[in-house]
């Protein structure tokens, strides 16, 4: 029975299964986008998305906004309890780097939901349902539509509209019968 039992063990053992999802959070980091299966990317996401979280602290947190000494130190220890942290799930400095340059100030307006996944089909030999997780705010193709650069398409339907009449055009024979009477 799986009573209480939320995790995908993914037909791996604790030190396998965090080793995997550390080196794809790692890999996601670096390239914006990766090909896997599912199930793994239901995991990936359960697992980067509060370290997206957490790294948006140092921005939120900046020292510009410090009124005083003690707000700039309390500033400074939030942030390295933030980088040690994500430091301690990625085990990667150059990810942790890539982290807090690149992807954070994108995802800064964002509230959550920083992954996207896109099914692909089925893989061959096994028929495992294989996917794209990436980062939302790296993919130019949906991201054009929001930043008003791309113009949204008139609507379209496959059954013939029926043409509006104007007012005057309505108004017009109603206004010949009452003379012809």
């Amino acid at each position: 029975m799986r009573h209480r039992d939320k995790i995908n063990h993914l037909g791996r053992k604790y030190g396998h299964r965090k080793s995997m999802l550390t080196n794809m959070a790692v890999s996601l980091i670096f390239a914006k986008r990766i090909n896997t299966t599912v199930a793994k990317a239901k995991e990936l996401r359960t697992f980067v998305e509060p370290l997206l979280t957490a790294s948006k602290v140092e921005v939120t947190y900046a020292e510009s906004n410090a009124k005083n000494d003690e707000e700039k130190a309390a500033f400074k220890v939030k942030r390295m309890a933030n980088h040690r942290y994500i430091f301690s799930k990625l085990r990667d400095k150059k990810a942790v780097k890539a982290l807090f340059e690149t992807v954070t100030p994108k995802i800064y307006d964002r509230q959550g939901g920083y992954t996207r996944i896109l099914k692909t089909g089925f893989r061959l030999g096994d028929n495992a349902k294989t996917c794209f997780i990436e980062l939302v705010d790296f993919n130019e193709t949906y991201s054009q539509g929001k930043g008003g650069a791309a113009k949204a398409a008139a609507k379209t339907t496959r059954r013939s509209r029926k043409k509006k009449t104007s007012a005057a055009e309505t108004a017009a024979p109603a206004a010949e019968e009452t003379k012809a009477e």
